[in-house]
């Protein structure tokens, strides 16, 4: 039976636009936002002036035709012939209108309909715009008290077309606008080179990340062209070293393991496979006493394999607290009381009394304790102390001490004690641990001989909270 049914697709996540194109956007658009907007107020401010320019002309062409305007034998009269007037209200572009009357709105020459807002209270003239004769123009009037010669005050209105205000408001608009556009197109492809040469060694540090394989973990050259570029660099760099140190973390406790727990779990299994060929019960009891004597070394074993493993990994997370040492002490002693009972061992503690407060971890405390109780119990003598003195904590045992020479190899992982001795009997793991957490948390570890017999082990904390 076959399905013609596809399969749904997954739906892909939308592509995400490009750093350069971001960068482009975010910097030309408020750019050519700023400049047109400077562009509108230059534009504004110049049609004003223009404007200012033009209705100045008109003014003048006003004075100029009020000066010919005399008292004749028919009395107010305007002395220019119809050419002359022509003359001085020339122009090449626009169509200029005139006309001069008396107060009273009486036409003393020119257009009789042509009418426009009169000044208002101690104004001699006034600036408006109408619509004459079905076009829109720009008008002054210019109004005149009586004066000698004149009998009677009178106004001049002249009324004129904007073809040449609007033709410089459009070059005005075009001499504004299209300089500023093609710098922004030149400034706009100078950025997009500019920003994606910067930005090329970003592309190179992505390629080589893709190229390198899983296993790779030394760091990546980035160039030092912006200080942004260094630090991710850097940041990979660091990350890169810190899954180095996590990886090699692993891969040790891989080979701890698979190192210390071949030898107890293949004596399990011959134990138990010879008390299943024997039939006398009392030997498979002592099988079975020995299976667990075997598999609570095994079990100690991996917790401190666990605890090696955790030490390398907290390298780089420790996070410190203020840790009240005397109370941790008290607690894992008496954690410990029941074991040392067992061993028909003495274990106690003095110095507790005085509360002493240390930035430092609790985890990593308790298992500086916990080795070092646990190493007296198994190779010290009859009697173990735990000691705090200010701000060291000290396990003091009566048993054979370790020789000068062998202490500092005693803190490298898997070293054992001389060779006969009850003290080669253990992994090599516990003071390995004791040294490991000692330098996370920036404290000073000691190994003496104790008096008279015996060892001290002490760990000195050198913050105080």
């Amino acid at each position: 039976m076959t399905h013609d049914a596809k399969a749904p697709v997954a739906p892909t996540a939308p592509v995400a636009p490009s750093l350069t194109r971001r960068v482009l956007r975010n910097v030309l658009l408020p750019l050519a936002l700023t400049w047109m907007i400077g562009a509108v107020i230059a534009l504004v401010i110049a049609n004003y002036f223009s404007e200012q320019a033009f209705d100045r002309g008109m003014l003048d062409d006003a004075y100029a035709l009020s000066a010919n305007v005399q008292a004749g034998e028919r009395g107010i009269e305007l002395l220019l012939s119809p050419r002359e007037v022509a003359t001085v209200l020339f122009d090449q572009v626009d169509k200029v209108y005139f006309s001069v009357q008396r107060l009273d709105g009486t036409l003393i020459s020119g257009q009789s309909d042509l009418r426009a807002p009169l000044p208002a209270g101690d104004a001699r003239y006034r600036f408006s715009d109408l619509d004459y004769q079905g076009k829109a123009m720009r008008a002054v009037v210019l109004e005149h008290d009586a004066e000698p010669g004149i009998g009677m005050p009178y106004r001049v209105v002249i009324a004129q077309t904007t073809l040449s205000r609007t033709a410089l408001v459009r070059q005005l608009l075009g001499f504004a606008l299209a300089p500023q556009i093609l710098l922004l197109v030149l400034l706009a492809v100078w950025l997009w080179y500019g920003i994606r040469s910067d930005l090329r060694p970003l592309a190179d540090l992505q390629q080589a990340l893709d190229r390198r394989d899983v296993r790779d973990l030394s760091p990546v050259a980035v160039a030092q062209t912006s200080r942004e570029l260094q630090r991710l660099g850097n940041a990979v760099n660091a990350l890169f070293d810190r899954l180095g140190h996590s990886l090699q973390a692993q891969r040790e406790f891989v080979g701890n393991v698979a190192h210390e727990l071949r030898t107890p779990l293949a004596g399990i299994r011959a134990l138990a496979e010879y008390g299943l060929a024997q039939h006398d019960s009392r030997v498979w009891r002592e099988q079975l006493v020995r299976v667990s004597e075997r598999q609570a070394r095994a079990s100690h074993l991996i917790d401190q394999l666990l605890a090696l493993a955790l030490a390398e990994e907290a390298r780089t997370g420790l996070a410190r607290q203020p840790v009240r040492l005397d109370v941790l002490a008290e607690q894992t002693v008496l954690r410990h009381l029941g074991r040392a009972d067992a061993r028909g061992v003495d274990l106690g503690a003095r110095g507790l009394d005085d509360g002493v407060t240390v930035l430092a971890n609790e985890a990593l405390v308790e298992g500086i304790l916990d080795n070092l109780i646990d190493n007296a119990l198994r190779y010290g003598g009859r009697t173990i102390t735990v000691e705090l003195a200010g701000r060291t904590l000290s396990v003091i045992d009566d048993g054979p001490g370790i020789p000068l020479d062998a202490q500092r190899d005693l803190m490298q992982r898997w070293a054992q004690g001389p060779a006969g001795e009850k003290l080669g009997q253990g992994s090599g793991l516990g003071l390995s641990i004791v040294s490991r957490y000692a330098e996370l948390l920036g404290a000073e570890l000691r190994i003496e001989a104790a008096e008279p017999t015996g060892l001290r082990v002490s760990v000195a904390f050198g913050e105080v909270a």
